[in-house]
């Protein structure tokens, strides 16, 4: 879809606020760039009425009040000067001493809940503990943008000049409705992250719909106050995305060889090579390894420095389910291992 300025979405939005019905209006009679946006509009409300029941007046009153933030577009447009990533930079954000200190006393107040998870998920506490640490710190910083503002800035407004996602954040905006309809939450209240994510783990809307559970049992779920709730979602969500208790997070690794690099760093995250076979190639794991699991060559840029690489495995790519990024994966699992290490 076309980029459409702040001032048209505040047109739009003036224009959703005076309708009787939105049935009566005629796209033809907006300008091109609002059309396609307000058609986009009025079909997220008629599905909302027609599967959820939710009245497509109500969705287009809080939409009304929806905001363009540029900050939002700001913080998914590619930046003016290229940057070239670097594993020890972004480490050093995330496995450091504030985040293990208080991570530690997070798991101490919260240790009965973590072995709840531990013993229905199959997760480690620690891994639960780093991605809420690596999220927001333990909920110190949830997010301060409103969701509506940001879902709807993205799914109506994605910046142009990079992959196209609005329909990504349109189908999250979606769900979004439906969440504050269960959950009993004001829309234009909502606050989360620039992307829409919300509470200690940062869930998504249809995350929250699809993987979140109840973990205090009070019949409500509350990711943003409960701390069972987050911990046992977060636990949750690993385990469906792959998480297997016993299987490998992260090796580090040593090479008696490297022609085979590139064939096996073609794979990227995904699992794919045996330890026999990465072996053969002279990649060897410097940690144990199931004998039948798969692994995948992960490389770690470092600007102009020389890449790290380690091994990852299933429990690897199941973090990355959680935010697909190399660098994530092992900084959550690193940390994790740093929060063991150091625990009485």
């Amino acid at each position: 879809m076309r980029t459409i300025s702040a001032r048209c979405l505040i047109v739009l939005t003036t224009l959703l606020a005076t309708q009787g019905s939105f049935a009566k209006t005629r796209s033809a009679d907006l300008p091109d760039m609002m059309s396609v946006a307000y058609e986009k509009s009025v079909a997220l409300a008629k599905r909302l009425e027609e599967r959820e029941g939710i009245p497509a007046q109500e969705t287009l009153k809080a939409l009304q009040s929806a905001k363009y933030q540029p900050k939002v577009v700001d913080a998914v447009r590619p930046p003016k000067s290229p940057t070239v990533k670097n594993w020890t930079v972004y480490r050093d954000r995330f496995v450091e001493p504030i985040r293990i200190r208080k991570g530690l006393k997070f798991w101490g107040e919260n240790e009965a809940l973590l072995n709840q998870a531990t013993q229905v998920y199959g997760v480690p506490a620690e891994v639960i503990v780093a991605i809420i640490g690596v999220e927001t710190i333990y909920g110190e910083h949830t997010g301060n943008f409103r969701v509506i503002d940001s879902l709807s800035t993205l799914g109506f407004a994605y910046p142009q000049g990079q992959k196209d996602r609005s329909d990504f954040f349109q189908r999250e905006l979606e769900a979004f409705f439906v969440l504050c309809r269960k959950a009993g939450l004001d829309p234009l209240e909502v606050k989360g992250s620039y992307a829409g994510a919300v509470g200690l783990g940062q869930f998504m809307p249809s995350s929250w719909l699809n993987f979140a559970v109840d973990g205090d049992q009070d019949q409500h779920i509350d990711l943003f106050h409960s701390r069972a709730d987050a911990i046992l979602s977060v636990g949750n969500f690993l385990k469906v995305h792959g998480w297997q208790a016993g299987k490998t997070g992260i090796v580090a690794v040593d090479f008696t060889r490297t022609d085979a690099l590139p064939e096996v760093l073609a794979s990227d995250i995904l699992p794919k090579f045996t330890n026999q076979a990465l072996t053969e190639r002279g990649i060897v794991a410097q940690g144990p390894v199931l004998t039948d699991e798969l692994l995948a060559l992960v490389e770690l840029v470092r600007g102009e420095d020389s890449p790290v690489y380690v091994l990852g495995g299933q429990n690897f790519y199941a973090v990355t389910r959680y935010n697909r990024s190399a660098f994530y994966a092992t900084a959550v699992l690193e940390l994790a291992a740093a929060l063991r290490r150091a625990r009485p």
